[in-house]
């Protein structure tokens, strides 16, 4: 079995490819569907309003004609005899034309809906490349679309033909009414022709609409290896990505190793946990944590602390409790208010012996955690 090739387009335009096609304005649109509605409403319009915009014309053309001697003989009249009447035909027509108007512009939304995009108004190079222009032209594209209008022109032909069959009796029969009685007949005529012939076009309509939507589809295909690249931009490189984490890290450990100094006792494990708390008596409620780490950066807060004369003072249980219970800046926990009151105590009486040595500096006693706070107590 043939590996499949990454390059190929084979895989369906992600939500990202589709909205930046629509932004582009590349959507699927049907020019049957729209052929379709403007013959209907073409149609439509003729047949409701063909006798009375025929009636108006005829109207209008009598004025025309009706010309007093002092008009034929002033230009300047005439010129405004023939601005009248343009005004005249605009308003007769403007009903008609702007139902025109309207399908013209709602039809095309029909498929793709609305959408304004000036990137058509670019000027793009390859458009104008007359070998492109030659290979669409023999494309398959261009075969289907020369087979789609092939089969529209017969199909028309055939329809229109055969409304001209059926009508040729009425049409034949026009000259013996009057004039306008055969206007307002052949205005109804066109339309029912109209709405005919449009009506015929529906098949081709709705096998456009599919095969449009389809192809839209397929041009906008994607191979796997652009598939990745999108996930990739929009998700993130991972590599970029974790730089981003390590570099955040660094800066949050950095901003943390600022406030060891400022802490008021740093209790160890003693080696692999260091936790440094900072309490201010009617400032604070319970001791906080201002930072906290293990193996490398537990040596490093240890050796901040000395530098700086924090207490360091060694509680393993303690230590371990407070590490894996409390976050960085959070209080700590109210079942270790006593253990850590302990160790508060002793920095007090071991800075008091540092500053006065008046009293005798005990060791520092064993610091005994509430069940279930160890982790080590616990996994055993």
């Amino acid at each position: 079995m043939a590996e499949p090739n990454d390059s190929e387009r084979t895989e369906s335009a992600t939500p990202r490819r589709l909205e930046k096609a629509r932004e582009e304005g590349h959507l699927a649109r049907s020019h049957e569907l729209t052929t379709f509605a403007m013959l209907m409403a073409g149609g439509g319009g003729l047949w409701w309003l063909g006798a009375h915009l025929f009636e108006q014309m005829r109207a209008m053309l009598s004025r025309g004609l009706q010309l007093d001697t002092s008009d034929a003989s002033d230009p300047a009249q005439m010129t405004v005899r023939l601005q009248d009447l343009a005004w005249d035909g605009m308003f007769a027509m403007a009903p008609f034309l702007a139902v025109l108007l309207i399908v013209a512009f709602a039809a095309p939304q029909l498929l793709s809906g609305w959408n304004l995009s000036t990137e058509a108004l670019r000027i793009d190079w390859n458009r104008l490349d007359p070998v492109a222009g030659f290979g669409r032209l023999f494309s398959w594209h261009g075969v289907a679309e020369l087979l789609k209008a092939l089969v529209k022109s017969a199909l028309i032909t055939v329809v229109a033909v055969a409304v001209m069959w059926h009508y040729q009796e009425p049409l034949l029969q026009l000259v013996t009414v009057t004039p306008a009685a055969a206007i307002a007949r052949t205005a109804q005529i066109a339309g029912i022709a109209f709405l005919i012939i449009g009506g015929a076009l529906v098949v081709v309509a709705a096998a456009d609409v599919p095969f449009q939507l389809w192809r839209h589809g397929d041009d906008l295909k994607m191979s796997r290896e652009e598939v990745r690249q999108e996930h990739k931009e929009s998700e993130g490189d991972p590599q970029i990505k974790q730089a981003i984490r390590n570099q955040q890290r660094a800066m949050a450990r950095r901003r943390m190793m600022s406030e060891v100094p400022k802490a008021s006792v740093i209790v160890t494990n003693p080696t692999h946990y260091a936790v440094a708390l900072s309490y201010e008596d009617r400032k604070m409620r319970a001791p906080r944590v201002v930072a906290k780490g293990a193996d490398l950066v537990a040596a490093r807060i240890r050796e901040l602390g000395a530098q700086h004369q924090v207490p360091v003072l060694e509680s393993p249980a303690l230590a371990r409790a407070i590490y894996h219970h409390t976050e960085i800046g959070e209080e700590i926990p109210e079942a270790l208010y006593t253990s850590v009151a302990e160790i508060l105590a002793y920095v007090f009486q071991l800075r008091r012996h540092r500053e006065f040595g008046d009293i005798a500096l005990a060791p520092l006693p064993t610091i005994v955690v509430p069940p279930g706070l160890d982790p080590r107590e616990v996994s055993s």
